[in-house]
């Protein structure tokens, strides 16, 4: 398993451990520019695969392309949610979700490539707007995340920004695993 894989039942030490990695994989870059980047580092990844390839998971038991965007619009709307309710509220609950049930459940096998990159583009819109509105104290601002403790604003803004590049990285993977140039 990747250390990039944050499975449900990840372990403390585990959880942190895939955290350390996503914020060392964005490093210094700009958390906001890179969450502003990835709708269209998105469209030219689907533009460089075949349709039918979108469809062809990476292995057996992996994710296709059409699974990463669906797990990318459905991690938006996670995230817009806690944004608005850690932004609107003191210090509230912020519950964790399972990826691998989302994805099972909400039958991402099936989902429309195109569908879920649109969705996804709309709601990070949305976001990057709800965001350049923020006063600087509100990236202080704290929610209490079921599985990882406080979580101010603008860490969610590294985890997030972070979380892209760890998805682009795979959608590239996968591109060369289907034997897409």
């Amino acid at each position: 398993m990747s250390i990039f894989t944050n499975a449900a039942a990840s372990t403390a030490e585990e959880t942190d451990a895939y955290i350390a990695a996503i914020l060392d994989l964005l490093g210094d870059r700009d958390p906001l520019e890179v969450l502003a980047e990835t709708p269209a580092a998105l469209r030219r990844l689907v533009a460089s695969v075949p349709a039918a390839a979108l469809l062809v998971p990476e292995a057996r038991g992996k994710w296709s392309i059409r699974h990463v965007l669906r797990h990318l619009a459905d991690s938006e709307i996670v995230w817009g949610w806690r944004l608005r309710v850690v932004l609107a509220q003191n210090r509230p609950s912020l519950t964790g979700w399972d990826q691998d049930a989302w994805a099972d459940r909400l039958h991402y096998e099936e989902a429309d490539a195109a569908e879920a990159l649109e969705e996804f583009e709309t709601l990070r819109r949305g976001h990057l707007r709800l965001l350049g509105a923020m006063a600087p104290e509100d990236l202080e601002r704290i929610g209490l995340h079921a599985e990882r403790g406080e979580e101010s604003v603008g860490r969610m803004l590294h985890l997030y920004a972070g979380h892209d590049l760890v998805h682009l990285r795979q959608g590239d993977r996968i591109r060369a695993a289907v034997n897409v140039a």
